[in-house]
């Protein structure tokens, strides 16, 4: 089976051609010791010719590589990448409408030596920019099949199949067209590629052409450094020798490079493409007039965000609830009609809740991936990057960590999901990083619960405003105001270096198709529950075991004594059901005290006494990691009132209003509930944002990092609210 380099410059189309080649027929994974993604497709190219591996590299304008996306698709070309095969052919995708710089990047693929298919994609953008285009000319000229489609239409996928049959059976040779360089440059370039050669033994492989071109012109790039760490101390000298030798033209030999690529680019251009006498403004362009305006432009993105942010936090609660509830149905089914032990309660609290908290989550992963594939396709995504790079650009992050953190207030998973669209890594990693600092609705009953037990429900300015209100806004203000202090300090400590320049290329805006959408949010919803939800499952049944085991048979007979005496004193049946009602509450209250979770919570005591807290805050914060909300569940089974409660049930405010320490002062007071308040607004003590972390950067350190950090600094933060409350006299 043939395998086939998808290559281009960003925003062409790339992801469109390969969906419509590819359909669901691929996979996504990652190259062996990078965080950059893997994409491969199985492409049918008609009966009778054999099948190919279509593999996606990321977009790029120039093998003159110096970022990491860059460097792969360099060294999956030159079948230098370890995990992938060698490459066959290419499959180059133009942009009909803006072919002067797309044919730069094609000048550099030809001289691969390898055959190559191209496909002028967005023809129906040149056609309403009135661009006329040769295609059989264009075809002669490059000396190889040039296939115009409209790949968001599925127009002239067809025949694309045709072309890369053709490439399948080793029926095409690699175009002998050439962009003519210099004698003096050629020369010192025959001089380099000798030089490698007597050197090989140092290197453990050949050099072809094309990377000791790239080695004598880009100073200082990716292939000069990947040799310089094999040669010897002379080869810098060397090379800069040979270097010296080639430039004839006058500046560097990277400006010497674009004088003689755009030359040969003009040359084809002036032959196969006729371009309208007077260019007239595209509609885009006149949208853009509002869109991207300093002020029309911001309310438009303001209304977006909203609608955005409203359907993730607000639109997906019926259809969480929907889950929960089918969930708790099916491990009520179950539960009836087995007896209590040990695998009752492994499959219904361990693994049906498991599988509940794990795709609690999709529908806001599915609407987030809904609507950035609909703004994507639409091309509005760019625009918003632009919008707010001038925000974020101070705490050093760019335009488009915007819409991730904003995201992050429904749910961290949708969140950090959404970073995908940011093409500089360390940007993307910082986002990721301090995305978790927003306040997820997972943490909203958490403040519920706290705020209607222990804020005063004073009101001020006529009854305009409420301390109650005033402290849910400052818990939700809160994650917003650490990032950026932690942003900043990611980006000069762990992820430093020169800020690169924002450089957006602005697509034509198009109508969004369907298919394309559908196969995005397909594959998001897949991914999470594979690659996440697996984790997920782990961490919740870990969990339950830890709050399971031991079971000691003593704890059981003495409430199997206490409920034999109900049986034979209470006085009425109603009165029998609640009092073996409360029973129950109670023997999983001190089997829980006795697992190794509350036996946890009480050595780790004494680390959480500083924040007002006590052993049972400190079981529930740790049985809150595979979700956050769990933890009132926790505290309701601590407090004797069973798992069932919820943050609006007046019986568990009431009982924490009531809970006292041992030597009789209460366990819960304003200043204890703002300690714990924070702790959860700045804590990421959730399982699947950690396993969505590792997910998306390919590496555990990330996640432990985050994790580390953020319990630091949530304990720090409450450790000074805790006390800054007490010494204001709010105990």
């Amino acid at each position: 089976m043939s395998t086939i380099a998808l290559v281009g410059n960003p925003n062409v189309g790339k992801t469109a051609v390969f969906n419509a080649l590819t359909g669901l027929n691929q996979s996504t994974g990652n190259y062996p010791g990078v965080t950059i993604d893997r994409k491969r497709g199985r492409v049918d190219t008609g009966a009778g010719n054999p099948p190919m591996t279509l593999v996606d590299l990321p977009g790029t304008y120039s093998l003159a590589a110096h970022a990491p996306d860059e460097m792969i698709v360099v060294d999956v070309l030159l079948d230098q990448q370890r995990g992938e095969e060698e490459i066959d052919g290419l499959l180059v995708v133009l942009d009909a409408s803006n072919l002067e710089r797309n044919l730069y990047l094609l000048s550099q693929l030809i001289e691969l030596d390898k055959p190559l298919v191209i496909a002028l994609n967005m023809m129906d953008i040149a056609s309403r920019r009135a661009i006329q285009i040769d295609i059989p000319l264009l075809s002669r000229l490059l000396q190889t099949p040039v296939v115009p489609v409209c790949a968001h239409k599925g127009l002239g996928i067809a025949e694309l199949r045709t072309a890369l049959g053709q490439l399948a059976w080793g029926a095409l040779e690699p175009p002998p067209v050439r962009a003519t360089f210099p004698a003096e440059q050629q020369a010192a370039l025959d001089q380099l590629q000798e030089l490698l050669l007597n050197r090989r033994g140092q290197l453990g492989r050949n050099i072809p052409r094309l990377e000791a071109f790239r080695i004598l012109v880009d100073e200082g790039g990716y292939a000069e450094q990947r040799v310089l760490k094999l040669f010897s101390k002379s080869f810098p000298t060397e090379l800069q020798k040979l270097r010296h030798q080639a430039r004839t033209m006058g500046g560097n030999l990277a400006a010497q490079e674009a004088r003689v690529r755009y030359g040969w680019v003009r040359g084809v251009l002036e032959q196969a493409v006729v371009f309208p006498p007077v260019r007239k403004r595209t509609r885009s362009e006149q949208i853009d007039n509002y869109l991207i305006h300093r002020v029309w432009g911001t309310l438009f993105f303001v209304g977006i965000m909203a609608v955005l942010f409203q359907c993730i936090f607000t639109w997906a609660v019926p259809v969480m609830e929907l889950i929960e509830s089918g969930i708790g149905s099916l491990g009520a089914l179950l539960g009836a009609g087995m007896n209590e032990g040990m695998l009752r309660s492994l499959l219904v609290d361990g693994i049906i809740a498991g599988v509940g908290s794990v795709l609690v989550f999709l529908p806001q992963i599915l609407i987030l991936s809904f609507f950035i594939a609909v703004l994507e396709d639409f091309g509005y995504m760019a625009r918003a990057a632009f919008l707010m790079d001038r925000l974020l650009g101070w705490c050093g992050l760019s335009g488009q960590s915007f819409l991730p953190m904003l995201s992050s207030f429904a749910c961290a998973i949708p969140g950090i999901l959404a970073t995908r669209t940011i093409r500089d890594r360390r940007d993307r990693f910082t986002t990721i990083l301090v995305a978790p600092l927003m306040s997820c609705s997972a943490r909203l009953p958490v403040y519920t619960i706290l705020i209607a037990a222990f804020v005063p429900a004073e009101r001020y300015l006529s009854g305009l405003i409420g301390l109650q209100g005033l402290t849910l806004f400052f818990m939700y203000c809160l994650g917003v105001v650490v990032a950026v202090p932690a942003s900043w300090i990611l980006r000069k400590t762990l992820f430093r270096g020169d800020q690169p320049p924002f450089i957006l290329e602005i697509p034509s805006y198009k109508i969004p198709q369907a298919r394309t959408v559908f196969r995005k949010v397909y594959r998001e919803g897949r991914e999470f529950l594979v690659r996440a939800g697996t984790l997920i499952l782990a961490v919740t049944i870990v969990v339950w075991a830890l709050a399971y085991f031991p079971r000691s048979p003593e704890i059981a007979e003495t409430f199997e004594a206490q409920r034999a005496t109900i049986e034979l004193v209470s006085a009425t049946p109603e009165q029998r059901a609640e009092e073996l009602r409360q029973v129950n509450f109670d023997e999983s209250a001190t089997y829980l005290r006795e697992s190794y979770l509350g036996r946890a919570g009480r050595w780790i005591e004494p680390v959480f006494t500083p924040l007002g807290w006590d052993w049972r805050i400190a079981t529930a914060t740790i049985a809150s990691f595979p979700a956050r909300e769990i933890v009132i569940a926790t505290l309701g089974t601590l407090f004797h009132l069973g798992s069932e409660v919820d943050e609006a049930d007046r019986s568990l405010i009431t009982t924490l209003q009531d809970a006292k320490h041992p030597d009789g002062t209460p366990l819960f007071t304003f200043a204890v509930a703002l300690s714990i308040m924070v702790f959860f607004a700045l804590c990421c003590q959730c399982a699947a944002t950690l396993a969505i972390i590792k997910r998306e950067t390919r590496q555990w350190r990330w996640p432990l990092l985050c994790f580390t950090y953020m319990t630091v600094l949530a304990y720090v933060a409450s450790w000074i609210m805790y006390n800054a409350a007490v010494g204001l006299g709010w105990d």
